[in-house]
């Protein structure tokens, strides 16, 4: 029964893709302890199972188990809300991330995606924006001038920030022809957009690393500064989601940049061709090197001052990406 098909098949990979993101979430937790050791000569976690493989767990039982506290001049309902929002914005960003082809289940297609639409990119990007109010409304709702100034900074440099990122996909469309990720996936059957488009990846990543609030950019929660910043007033359970919604921020976004630059499940295509699973396995792989690069360009960069990051974005990114956009407008236009 076809109506069947249609309403089980999404809701079963809705129901798997949130479990591995918040699994995938939990461990980028322990990914990105483990490589910081590395970094620092250091082991990083070893003692909660073997290899460390039980401090996820640890850390959220931690969290479950802390005790809870709402500021009695918090605005509750608002303050209750932003952690929700902010970590459910993740989870359904990554709705129309195609990680892999068709596959056939027990007869039946089944697309390695969960929705596929035609405006995908204008779906990330308004999803972006709807998470930006988790971490604004939380800092507000607080009532605390530390939490205010830190939801302040968060709004000024997501709003910025989407600029030139928003600049960067503009140029991915006019040399793919479509806003659908899996019509931006099958062009990259042969060349992957990162050779077509290396300043567009680099202010892209540059760009969705300041989105997620990603150190060395993670002013918004500048402990030196602001406490800890929108997050100030929260404990609990309810830090523990804005701070797993960061780490599973980090895996979507991967999974983002993977999909637009790095070809997805593609390429080399011989890869991918010889059996779906194959492609799945390259698509994870490909996702894991861009976790990588977050965790090294947080090891290797030390955190920069509010006033210089903003000027950076809008003397340098900006400029740079309209001027990237102009060149591939051009080079687009006398090609076809």
């Amino acid at each position: 029964m076809d109506w069947v098909a249609d309403f089980w098949i999404p809701v079963i990979k809705g129901v798997v893709m949130v479990i591995v993101l918040l699994l995938g979430g939990a461990y980028a937790t322990l990914w990105e302890r483990k490589i910081c050791a590395r970094f620092g000569v250091r082991y990083g976690p070893n003692v909660a199972g073997p290899f460390g493989l039980f401090q996820p767990l640890a850390d959220a039982v931690k969290a479950i188990f802390k005790e809870e506290f709402i500021p009695s001049h918090a605005d509750k309902l608002i303050y209750l809300m932003g952690p929700g929002i902010s970590y459910g914005a993740v989870l359904i960003t990554f709705a129309v991330i195609p990680f892999g082809p068709e596959v056939n289940l027990f007869g039946q297609k089944v697309g390695l995606w969960i929705g596929d639409i035609n405006v995908g990119l204008l779906y990330l990007l308004a999803i972006a924006g709807l998470g930006s109010y988790g971490v604004v409304l939380g800092g507000w709702s607080s009532n605390n001038k530390y939490s205010l100034i830190g939801a302040l900074r968060a709004a000024a440099q997501m709003i910025s920030y989407e600029l030139p990122m928003g600049l960067a996909l503009v140029s991915v469309v006019l040399v793919v022809g479509s806003l659908s990720l899996r019509q931006i996936v099958d062009f990259q059957g042969n060349w992957p957009l990162i050779a077509l488009q290396p300043v567009g990846f680099l202010l892209f990543l540059i760009a969705i690393i300041a989105e997620s609030n990603r150190s060395p950019f993670d002013l918004p929660e500048a402990e030196n500064e602001l406490v800890s910043g929108f997050m100030t007033e929260y404990g609990g359970i309810k830090f523990a989601l804005y701070f797993m919604g960061e780490y599973t921020a980090m895996v979507v976004n991967s999974a983002i940049v993977a999909t637009i630059f790095l070809g997805g499940w593609k390429w080399p295509a011989i890869i991918s061709d010889i059996h779906p699973l194959l492609g799945v396995a390259l698509f994870l792989a490909k996702v894991l090197f861009v976790m990588f690069l977050f965790v090294w360009i947080r090891t290797s960069t030390p955190r920069v001052r509010y006033d210089k990051f903003m000027r950076f974005c809008w003397k340098f990114m900006v400029p740079l990406a309209l001027a990237n956009l102009a060149v591939t407008a051009v080079v687009v236009a006398l090609i076809a």
